[in-house]
């Protein structure tokens, strides 16, 4: 992801926000979901896919090592029925897709509210209902504060059965004022996830606001960097928070340089987030093992 990313990051301040909810407080273990942004990796064949992988499998792989991706293939296409059920099949049952809404319709000045292709998507998301995590609509930067209405109106044609999470980069959003008050207001009332994204050169987009019941939260390292590990230590230390504040599902997505380490930094995210909630159904990354190589009998 080339959004918030800088060429050297030492000297960069990596500190989560106070949280901020004003839903009801919560206590015991979330459900918490941690993947990738992609599945057709060629280059995780033999270390994280099976040697013997072949890329129609790469789905199936990718489903036995995460519980859930970032699934940024419908950013560009709506899937067709036989993809959906597809999905579906390749995928076990405790595994979560969270789908980018269309460009054609985030993009749009009205957000799609008058095409057909937001209806469409609407039918192929709810066809995906079995393996439905978050639909997030990621807005252009050029989106402000004053377009605000027209995310109004987008949001009250929302299914309600589709749960919906909203990221904006626009400045504005972020500056402490009434943009920003009417912004998280608004996703609030409406039951619409705000995404937190971690990312090295815009900080003003790690926010602590949750809107919803669930958490959503991009995640961008800088090819396994050290801080990159730091930061997973905060994120860690800082989940029973965000679970307190009322986060009953939390989907935590690795970025790396073109998809490559993220396996590694979600391996590691899930060793911390086990020790947190250990009694948590939260399953990760592990290596496969050369063709031959035997595992320790104790």
């Amino acid at each position: 992801m080339e959004f918030g990313k800088l060429q050297q990051v030492d000297s960069v301040q990596f500190l989560l926000p106070e949280i901020s909810s004003s839903l009801p407080r919560t206590e015991g273990t979330p459900d918490l979901f941690v993947g990738a942004t992609g599945y057709n990796m060629k280059d995780w064949v033999g270390s994280w896919y099976p040697s013997s992988t072949k890329t129609n499998g790469h789905l199936l792989a990718y489903g036995k090592q995460f519980n859930t991706i970032e699934h940024n293939t419908t950013h560009y296409r709506i899937p067709d029925s036989e993809t959906i059920h597809r999905w579906i099949a390749e995928t076990p049952s405790d595994f979560r897709f969270c789908p980018k809404i269309p460009q054609v319709i985030s993009h749009a000045r009205d957000l799609g509210v008058h095409n057909t292709e937001l209806r469409l998507f609407w039918e192929r998301m709810t066809a995906l209902s079995p393996r439905l995590g978050v639909c997030f609509l990621q807005l252009p930067p050029h989106f402000e504060p004053r377009n605000l209405p027209v995310l109004s109106r987008f949001i009250d044609t929302w299914p309600s059965h589709l749960p919906l999470a909203v990221e904006v980069r626009h400045p504005l959003f972020f500056a402490t004022g009434p943009e920003q008050d009417r912004y998280f207001e608004l996703l609030t009332e409406r039951q619409t996830g705000a995404v937190v994204t971690d990312v090295a050169g815009r900080r003003d987009v790690c926010h602590g606001h949750l809107t919803a019941p669930f958490l959503l939260v991009r995640f961008v390292g800088n090819s396994l960097h050290p801080s990159d590990y730091t930061r997973i230590d905060d994120w860690s230390n800082q989940l029973k928070k965000w679970v307190q504040a009322g986060a009953s599902s939390i989907y935590f997505f690795t970025h790396e340089p073109d998809n490559l380490l993220a396996p590694e930094l979600a391996q590691y995210t899930v060793e911390k987030f086990r020790k947190v909630f250990p009694e948590s159904k939260l399953r990760g990354p592990e290596p496969c093992r050369p063709p031959g190589e035997q595992g320790a009998l104790f």
